[in-house]
C-alpha cells in the first residue's frame, strides 16, 4: 500500500495500514464469517476456497504484522502455542532442537514431551551465553534453534545476530519468540531470524480478551515455511474472523501501549533497585543486568513492559507481598492494559528454573506512581 511508505510504524498502526471496509466504506475493516466460497461455472476458484487456509478477516492483521516485523508473510493461529508448536511439529525422528533453559514454561514442558514421545533430541542452554549455544548444535542435524528474549520470567537476553549466524552455519532456522518486546522494541529478522512467533493474546491484542498466536517468516518460499503453512491447514489451528478482527482493533493502539509499559517499567526497576525489601530487580533496562548492552544494541524504543522482583525473605515473602498488592492483579498472562502479577514457581512446579521469591510484573498502563506505592505497601508488610 503505497500510503503506508516513509511513514513510521505507529502510523502503520493507528491506521491498520489504511484499511477500510471496501463494501460500506466504513473505516473499520469487516468481519467475513464465511467458512466456504463460490466456485465459478467451470467450477474454477476466482478467490479463496475455504476459510481453513484463507479468511479475509485474517488477511488485515497478517498483512500488518508483516509490515511491523519486516517479514514476507504472516499467518494467524487459534493460540500462542499453535503457532510455537507448529514449527516443531514439521521436525522428524533423528532431528534435533536448541532451546533455551529458561523459556515460556507451558511450550517447554510441551517441547519435552513432544521430543522425547517422537525421537528428537533435544538440548536446552542458557542462550545468554553465545559459546553455549555454539557448542549444542549438531551441524546437519540441528534444524531448530528457538530463542526468547528477553526470556521469561528472568529476562535474561540473547544475541540474535550471534544465534542466527550459529544457526544458519549449522544449516538450522532461527526462530525467535518475540511476544514480550514486539516488533516495536525488536525486529528479529533484521538480526538474521527466518521465523518470528508470537503469544498474541498478550501485548499485539493488548486486552487480556483474545486467545492467538502468529508467526512471520523472512522468507515465504522456504521449505521450513511451507511446512509450517501446512501444519496450520492440516491441524485447523486458526483462530475464528471475530477473533482476528479483534486483534487487529487492539493493534492499532500497540504503539501507545507499549510506550506506557516501557516506561512504567524503567521506571518501577529504578525505584525498588537496591531496595531493602528487594532482593533483586531483573530488568533488561537496567545498567546492572548482565544482558544490558546487547539488549541496547537490538531493542530500539525500550527495554519492554516486564520485570520480576526477587523478594527478600525469600518463597513466602514473595507470596504473601503478592496476596497483600490491592492494585496489581494477580492472575497469569502478561501485556494487557491491566498490570499483573504472578509468582511463577508456584505456577510451574518442582522442576521449574524460576527461583521461588521470584515476583513476575506485568506492567500495564495505570499510573506508574500509583503501582509503585501498592508494591511499596505490600512489601513493608513482609
Amino acid at each position: 500500500m503505497a500510503e503506508n511508505q516513509g511513514v513510521s510504524p505507529e502510523t502503520w498502526l493507528a491506521r491498520a495500514l489504511g484499511r477500510h471496509d471496501e463494501a460500506t466504506h466504513g473505516v473499520v475493516p469487516g468481519i467475513h464469517p464465511a467458512t466456504t466460497f463460490l466456485r465459478e461455472g467451470d467450477l474454477s476458484y476466482p478467490g479463496l476456497v475455504y476459510a481453513r487456509p484463507d479468511n479475509p478477516t485474517f488477511t488485515a492483521a497478517e498483512q500488518l504484522l508483516s509490515q511491523l516485523e519486516g517479514a514476507q508473510e504472516s499467518i494467524l493461529f487459534g493460540s500462542g502455542m499453535a503457532a510455537a508448536t507448529a514449527v516443531f511439529q514439521t521436525l522428524r525422528p533423528g532431528d534435533h532442537v536448541v532451546g533455551p533453559t529458561v523459556m515460556y514454561w507451558a511450550l517447554r514442558r510441551w517441547l519435552k514431551g513432544y521430543c522425547e514421545q517422537f525421537g528428537i533430541a533435544l538440548t536446552l542452554v542458557d542462550m545468554a551465553d553465545t559459546d553455549a549455544i555454539a557448542a549444542a548444535v549438531v551441524p546437519g542435524k540441528t534444524q531448530v534453534v528457538w530463542v526468547e528474549t528477553p526470556a521469561n520470567p528472568t529476562w535474561s537476553i540473547t544475541d540474535l545476530s550471534a544465534a542466527a549466524d550459529i544457526a544458519h552455519k549449522a544449516g538450522a532456522v532461527l526462530a525467535v519468540d518475540n511476544t514480550v518486546p514486539t516488533p516495536l522494541l525488536t525486529r528479529p529478522i533484521e538480526h538474521g531470524a527466518d521465523i518470528v512467533m508470537h503469544a498474541a493474546t498478550k501485548y499485539l491484542n493488548g486486552h487480556s480478551d483474545v486467545v492467538m498466536g502468529t508467526l512471520s517468516c523472512a522468507r515465504a518460499d522456504h521449505p521450513a515455511w511451507q511446512a509450517m503453512k501446512a501444519v496450520r491447514r492440516d491441524i485447523g489451528g486458526i483462530p475464528g474472523p471475530f477473533e482476528a478482527w479483534l486483534l487487529l482493533r487492539g493493534m492499532r493502539t500497540l504503539a501507545l501501549r507499549v510506550e506506557r509499559a516501557c516506561g512504567t517499567a524503567m521506571k518501577v526497576a529504578n525505584h525498588f533497585h537496591g531496595h531493602a525489601r528487594v532482593a533483586e530487580v531483573l530488568y533488561p533496562g537496567l545498567p546492572s543486568h548482565p544482558g544490558h548492552a546487547v539488549a541496547a544494541r537490538q531493542m530500539t524504543g525500550g527495554f519492554g513492559g516486564m520485570l520480576s522482583i526477587r523478594v527478600a525473605g525469600g518463597g513466602p515473602a514473595s507470596v504473601e507481598a503478592a496476596a497483600r498488592l490491592r492494585l496489581w492483579t494477580r492472575a497469569t498472562s502478561l501485556g494487557g492494559v491491566e498490570s499483573l502479577v504472578e509468582h511463577r514457581a508456584s505456577v510451574e512446579g518442582p522442576d521449574s528454573p524460576c527461583p521461588p521469591d521470584l515476583l513476575r510484573l506485568s506492567c500495564g498502563i495505570e499510573s506508574a506512581d500509583d503501582l509503585i506505592a501498592d508494591l511499596e505497601q505490600a512489601l513493608a508488610g513482609v
